[in-house]
């Protein structure tokens, strides 16, 4: 598999196959989204799309990063999603980086979301995937956080089959400017456990596909076969 990494901005040409990476804390956010019921979560545009959504869409959840705003019903952080109820529900997510990322390779045949918590299921659908070339968007400080190229970079050798430890990329984005400024308190929004959180290799088993449906960018669960299941196959 030929891998390259890539910041939004980069982005000339929309690749057949997308890896969008965001540690802390888009797309962590988004797996405990879904582990704690979600239905799909919607990838707003802008702030303005994401109110509008919630207007049409009272039942759903909006959420963004910083601090709560009106309108929206909680922020993007996996410390604090993790005690809501989210059975059966839609979420429409709003953030810096991550959304935009997935957002720019929207075209893409096959577009994943992903952080350390879904590392291993993203690495396994790869592999399942026909074709030697994917594109691993690092979202954020403009494809430089070095949290997102840590994760991007296991990702991509755990989809050769390698067997990568996972120690050193762990290591950088803890030590991430993203890790410190919300351990520090410097972003808003933020819970104690956060960084624990977005550290978590393989929390889940599932990876995350987005798709556009009825113009708007979707992100959803998939069920990814374990090593034992691929075997017996």
């Amino acid at each position: 598999m030929k891998a390259r990494f890539l910041g939004i901005a980069d982005l000339t040409e929309s690749p057949s196959v997308a890896v969008v990476v965001d540690v802390m804390r888009a797309f962590t956010v988004a797996a405990w989204a879904f582990a704690q019921g979600a239905e799909k979560i919607v990838l707003a545009e802008s702030l303005d799309e994401a109110l509008a959504l919630k207007a049409r869409h009272p039942d759903w959840v909006a959420l963004k990063d910083g601090a709560l705003a009106p309108g929206f019903d909680t922020v993007n952080s996996p410390g604090l999603l993790r005690s809501v109820d989210l059975g059966g529900r839609t979420v429409v997510q709003k953030t810096t980086a991550g959304t935009v990322g997935a957002l720019a390779v929207k075209d893409a045949s096959l577009v994943l979301c992903a952080g350390f918590v879904v590392a291993e299921a993203t690495a396994r659908l790869l592999r399942t995937h026909e074709g030697d070339s994917v594109t691993f968007v690092v979202t954020g400080e403009d494809g430089q956080a070095d949290e997102d190229l840590a994760c991007a970079q296991y990702i991509a050798r755990r989809a050769t089959g390698a067997g990568t430890s996972a120690g050193e990329f762990l290591r950088r984005a803890e030590e991430s400017r993203a890790a410190t400024e919300l351990a520090e308190g410097v972003r808003k929004g933020v819970h104690p456990d956060d960084v624990a959180l977005c550290l978590e290799l393989d929390r889940f088993p599932f990876a995350m596909v987005a798709t556009v449906e009825d113009s708007l960018m979707v992100l959803r669960p998939c069920a990814v076969p374990s090593p034992a299941d691929e075997a017996s196959i």
